[in-house]
């Protein structure tokens, strides 16, 4: 594998049972990704894009292939220690936002936290401070239902950084968004793999749209890369 890969895969394979047909999922997919680059994934829906990307999470394990991030191999853990890999060094945002509906956006964002034995206080300074960044601080006391799906979206990204992860999964982010929305949270996402030098890799139907802002594309279908293309 190569060394200045920031992650890298070799062989990934993820293959599942549906009674007694054996679907695969990924095939052999070889990927490299340097430390702050902003790649984007694209492919019809079955192409094996979600599965690339809850394997990349540590959310799921491969059939066979190694995952390599940050010289470890993740593939190689155990539930332990993966729970520290999702917890510190991955952030992931959802199509559909994944966030506590009875809880307000400062509550939701501070919520990672708890598990990682932050004090009350300072996961509340933390939290405001990350809504900040993301332009919500004056709505931290709102709950999702009294937000827009663009910002519940800016609170998930908030909560996805909260522990200062090195990298940033998106699965359709923009999913459920409008137009104009979907524009301005992959701007913010751009702008932090710019500013913050954070690592993202993004799943999107909108190839049109990641083309704006991501340095690379890899093309999937039926769980094959079919084309990698770099665009900047």
């Amino acid at each position: 594998m190569n060394s200045t890969s920031f992650i890298e895969t070799e062989d990934l394979t993820k293959g599942y049972s549906s009674g007694q047909i054996e679907v695969v999922a990924l095939k052999d997919v070889n990927l490299s990704v340097r430390e702050g680059k902003f790649l984007g994934v694209t492919g019809p829906s079955g192409s094996g894009k979600s599965t690339l990307m809850n394997l990349l999470g540590g959310l799921d394990t491969p059939t066979s292939g190694r995952i390599k991030v940050q010289g470890k191999f993740i593939s190689e853990l155990n539930k332990e220690e993966l729970a520290l890999y999702r917890r510190y060094q991955v952030g992931m945002i959802f199509q559909s936002f994944n966030i506590i509906s009875s809880y307000s956006a400062l509550e939701n964002v501070a919520f990672p936290l708890l598990f990682a034995g932050v004090g009350k206080k300072e996961r509340k300074q933390r939290a405001s401070q990350m809504l900040t960044k993301v332009g919500l601080c004056p709505r931290k006391d709102h709950r999702p239902p009294e937000l827009s799906a663009g910002e519940q979206q800016r609170v998930a990204i908030a909560r996805a950084l909260i522990n200062q992860p090195k990298i940033l999964l998106a699965d359709e982010p923009t999913g459920n968004l409008d137009s104009t929305t979907s524009r301005q949270i992959v701007q913010m996402l751009s702008d932090l793999n710019k500013n913050q030098g954070l690592t993202v890799i993004m799943i999107s139907h909108e190839e049109s749209l990641v083309r704006r802002f991501a340095h690379e594309i890899i093309h999937l279908c039926d769980g094959k890369i079919v084309e990698q293309e770099k665009i900047r």
